[in-house]
């Protein structure tokens, strides 16, 4: 499994290298949840700033990335679930395509488990592109319940599919 810790600042080039490896598959493949854009060097280095930056590493270089956080944006409101609640939520999750297959997700998401325990929380969320095949597999096999379809405001045109835990 490999190793999950808190990302520093001098883990943003690897990251952004990262994400300019994974936008253009996910663009190919119809996700365009991200972009040349978004996220970006100010995104990330304001998660790192908040201590909500997770990396995943395999061979000692950065295999992956995960914000987790209390944040869950207004138009969560539209899905099934009780915005008023507190939650750990997932966000920008990537693995880099030469990793896949190696666990890195799954160590992200075990980590936001970890942290929802650590800070006294019984709800995991997370949101994914409707077009993102891959994530709509993983969430369910964690546990994950299919919570309802939204759209966000920042990303106009695009649907989003919520997925929410329960512990305990």
């Amino acid at each position: 499994m490999p190793a999950t810790r808190r990302a520093t600042l001098t883990d943003v080039p690897a990251i952004l290298a990262l994400i300019r490896r994974v936008v253009p598959l996910m663009n190919a493949s119809g996700n365009f949840q991200w972009s040349v854009d978004y996220p970006n060097e100010a995104v990330f280095t304001a998660d790192i700033e908040r201590n909500h930056l997770w990396v995943a590493e395999l061979d000692g270089a950065v295999a992956g990335v995960a914000a987790l956080t209390q944040d869950q944006d207004a138009e969560y409101a539209q899905a099934y679930w009780d915005v008023t609640e507190p939650a750990l939520v997932t966000h920008r999750l990537a693995v880099d395509p030469a990793a896949q297959g190696r666990g890195v997700a799954l160590a992200l998401m075990a980590q936001a488990e970890a942290q929802a325990v650590a800070q006294g929380l019984q709800v995991l969320r997370v949101d994914t592109n409707s077009e993102n095949a891959a994530t709509q597999r993983l969430f369910p096999k964690l546990g994950y319940r299919f919570a309802g379809e939204i759209t966000l405001g920042f990303r106009p045109g695009l649907r989003f599919f919520c997925y929410e835990k329960r512990l305990g």
